[in-house]
């Protein structure tokens, strides 16, 4: 699957996922990522609540190159996508990120090897608080020519994913034909 078909598989699912709960999940299958390429999950303003976790399970399916399973990266940052963000979870390139986490586990390039873990933020985001802040997820070793390909999700621990203002109209019309169906 090429990038722009794994960004848009990931948005689908992510407007799916977790809309009602304090987590968000997003699943993913087969989306290859070259050293430092990220897609971006979330845009800025599109999380509220404050993340507290990271959780990923995830395979690793293809390598190229010393991309490892733990190499999966998430990655907070503000806009416009660039070092120096502000959470770096996975990944072994260092991004200069304020708070930094490594994956406890998923240390090879073999394909099958697998990455779960789940890591607890030791100073949590209030994404209502940061209204320029992304999320994104690509391949955090920025070594040149890598590629790593993955299947599996990730979620993002306490904060809830806003429907789209275009959603939210739909919702709302549709309620209004719901009253208006009782009342006749």
């Amino acid at each position: 699957m090429n990038l722009k078909g794994a960004a848009l598989s990931i948005a689908a699912a992510a407007a799916l996922a977790g809309s009602a709960s304090a987590d968000v999940t997003v699943p993913f299958t087969n989306v290859t990522f070259a050293g430092f390429n990220f897609v971006q999950l979330f845009n800025a303003g599109q999380l509220t609540g404050t993340l507290t976790g990271v959780s990923v399970n995830a395979v690793l399916d293809a390598s190229v190159n010393f991309t490892y399973a733990d190499d999966l990266c998430i990655y907070v940052d503000d806009l416009p996508l660039s070092l120096g963000g502000l959470l770096q979870v996975g990944g072994f390139s260092n991004t200069g990120a304020a708070e930094r986490h490594f994956w406890a586990n998923g240390g090879s390039d073999v394909p099958g090897t697998t990455v779960i873990d789940t890591v607890t933020l030791t100073n949590p985001l209030n994404m209502d608080a940061l209204p320029i802040a992304a999320v994104w997820l690509g391949n955090g070793y920025g070594a040149s020519g890598t590629s790593g390909t993955w299947t599996g999700s990730v979620t993002l621990h306490g904060v809830t994913e806003i429907p789209a203002p275009g959603a939210l109209a739909l919702l709302g019309l549709g309620g209004l034909a719901a009253a208006r169906r009782r009342r006749n």
